[in-house]
């Protein structure tokens, strides 16, 4: 099952362009060859460490967002934990927020539907209705008082 995930590593400040740049090829190489995809490449450069890790002050940042499965990101940290260049690495598993992001726009969509109805409305928004300034039935439930509570 293919799901997605945010790696991060932190490479030694000692490390050159072209030692950053084998490293990444190495990451996809991995990526590809067991079946997943590297979706975004960001290289932040180099920054301050938040804290020092053994003799380092400082170490460049790359961000990688890859679409595969747990054996190709098992592989990924085997590989990053025994490279003397990385300093510190992270995997992140973020399709999981995704869903949440998603389920969370859907509740606030049915909400908004639901009292849209029960107001005499038609479920969906009607072109030219709803511009700003004008009260709307949009507003989060969060700000709603409880019951017994005016305005």
């Amino acid at each position: 099952m293919k799901r997605k995930y945010e790696l991060v590593y932190v490479v030694s400040p000692e490390a050159t362009d072209a030692q950053i740049s084998d490293l990444h090829t190495q990451v996809e190489q991995i990526t590809q060859r067991l079946g997943g995809t590297i979706e975004k490449t960001d290289n932040w450069g180099r920054r301050k460490l938040a804290y020092e890790i053994g003799p380092h002050k400082e170490g460049t940042y790359v961000l990688e967002t890859i679409d595969g499965g747990g054996d190709v990101m098992k592989e990924i940290d085997r590989r990053l934990k025994v490279s003397d260049l990385v300093i510190r690495h992270l995997v992140v598993r973020i399709d999981e927020e995704q869903s949440v992001i998603d389920r969370t726009r859907t509740r606030r969509t049915e909400n908004v539907r639901r009292r849209r109805v029960a107001r005499g409305l038609p479920p969906d928004r009607q072109p030219g209705e709803g511009q700003r300034g004008d009260v709307d039935d949009d507003r989060d439930d969060r700000f709603d008082l409880p019951e017994g509570m005016d305005r």
